[in-house]
């Protein structure tokens, strides 16, 4: 599930008539630089979210194989909506990914796949320590200790690629909220693991990421 709903409300200008996922690195739409990690491990749905300006998106993925569902008439945030499609994912565990960030180096997706052990997590983030960023400026997300289980701190961000079972969905009230509430849990249980990215991530939720991020590929 690619996650391009958001209304990209950092990118000021850019997002006036389109939305995030559409903003171009070195020429290609991001959603289109994520798609490219996605359809190389050949998943059987590839499925985006929309809501800000659905329809931009529409055309642009029209005659692709990938499927969409809009987010109407409120947007329905990370857990909201990968509730919302789970209609058209089952109850098998999903691939998530954020359409706003650059990656370079080993196939995020492929990683999280090969180290992915249902009996003992409920998720698995791939994660970036903090000097292979580009374009971030906090202190990380969380912290990864020797057996890959996580724990809210400071080192490693979250890369926007996951593997998450989806059970703990329809437990929750609310129609938007998000997989924080999720994350929050499975970390009570000491069920959510992450992995650190051996390459190197751009966050391009601003505009600078964007000149950031073709560096980032040009080197």
């Amino acid at each position: 599930m690619l996650f391009a709903a958001g209304f990209g409300t950092r990118m000021k200008h850019l997002t006036a008539n389109q939305p995030k996922p559409l903003v171009r690195v070195s020429g290609k739409a991001l959603i289109d630089h994520s798609l490219e990690i996605a359809r190389a491990v050949k998943p059987e749905i590839i499925l985006a979210n929309l809501h800000y300006l659905p329809h931009t998106l529409v055309d642009h993925l029209a005659g692709s194989e990938v499927q969409t569902i809009i987010e109407t008439p409120d947007i329905l945030e990370t857990g909201g909506g990968l509730r919302n499609a789970l209609p058209i994912f089952g109850e098998a565990p999903v691939v998530t990914m954020n359409t706003d960030a650059i990656w370079q180096g080993p196939n995020p997706i492929q990683l999280a796949l090969d180290a992915w052990k249902p009996d003992h997590m409920d998720a698995i983030l791939i994660c970036v320590p903090i000097p292979q960023t580009v374009g971030y400026s906090g202190t990380g997300d969380f912290a990864i200790d020797s057996e890959g289980r996580l724990s809210r701190g400071s080192g490693s961000v979250y890369g926007g690629v996951q593997i998450i079972k989806t059970d703990r969905l329809a437990l929750v009230k609310e129609t938007a909220f998000s997989l924080n509430i999720i994350w929050n849990q499975m970390l009570q249980e000491k069920r959510l693991f992450g992995l650190n990215y051996t390459g190197n991530w751009c966050d391009v939720g601003h505009p600078d990421g964007i000149k950031m991020a073709e560096d980032m590929l040009n080197v």
